[in-house]
């Protein structure tokens, strides 16, 4: 089986150059997608002779199978520029490759939070399909929760291993981005005619709460999974006290 990888890019000279390593040594070709990045994003790819693109950025679900449709392989492997593959899910996959007997292919994402990793949240496993058989699926999703949908007769199996998502350097960064996805998701809500009250915020959060911290034992993970624990359940309190204030002002 030969596999191409596919990655989209935007100033991502911090974290390109670790995606690429953990991939050349399973991908038979690598798709970079760039939206023209003002960075070292490309001089970083051409050290690894990647098939560097640019276009200009669509929306993450456009771009990504814009990115696709670039492979020349049927099977693909899509990643963000600040994942990578854990030598697990490396093994994982060049054993995938001497015999492939589904169409996609599950595996765990474990985010480094801060240099450290979080097991314990609803952050993880977080099982999704990122290696697939092109012609038997594609990314589809709204601004923000893209997804690999396949087709319902394509068969899924699971690889061990893990997908390191490095995903924030700092508590602040973290919650400047939770302000900016629970706008996001609280129009994308409101414009879907979600509703809202104050009974609804209390049992999401509350809901929340206990997800994070009563089942998947956020503390384990010790003072950052508690952090990330925290703001997950505030994420919930934000986007929904934002989908309220949205339909108080449009008076419905």
């Amino acid at each position: 089986m030969k596999l191409s990888a596919v990655i989209i890019t935007y100033n991502e000279e911090k974290n390109i150059e670790r995606c690429l390593k953990s991939l050349k040594d399973v991908a038979d070709e690598i798709v970079v997608l760039d939206s023209f990045s003002a960075d070292k994003t490309e001089e970083i790819c051409k050290k690894y002779d990647v098939k560097f693109f640019r276009h200009k950025f669509d929306g993450y679900t456009e771009q990504k199978n814009k990115a696709v449709d670039l492979a020349e392989n049927d099977f693909v492997i899509s990643l963000d520029a600040d994942e990578a593959l854990s030598e697990e899910l490396k093994n994982s996959i060049k054993k995938l490759k001497e015999n492939p007997g589904y169409d996609a292919y599950k595996f765990n994402r474990l985010n480094i939070y801060c240099g450290k990793s979080v097991k314990h949240t609803s952050w993880y496993p977080d099982r999704k399909i990122r290696l697939w058989n092109k012609n038997k699926g594609k990314w589809e999703g709204d601004k923000i929760h893209e997804t690999v949908k396949v087709k319902q007769a394509a068969k899924t199996g699971f690889l061990k291993g893990d997908l390191l998502h490095y995903s924030y350097n700092s508590i602040e960064e973290h919650i400047a981005q939770t302000n900016k996805f629970t706008t996001i998701s609280a129009k994308e809500l409101f414009e879907q005619g979600k509703k809202s009250s104050i009974s609804i915020i209390i049992i999401k959060t509350i809901g929340s709460f206990a997800k994070e911290f009563l089942f998947k034992f956020a503390f384990l993970d010790g003072f950052y999974g508690i952090v990330v624990g925290g703001i997950n359940t505030f994420s919930v309190f934000l986007k929904y006290s934002k989908l309220k204030a949205l339909i108080d002002k449009s008076g419905k």
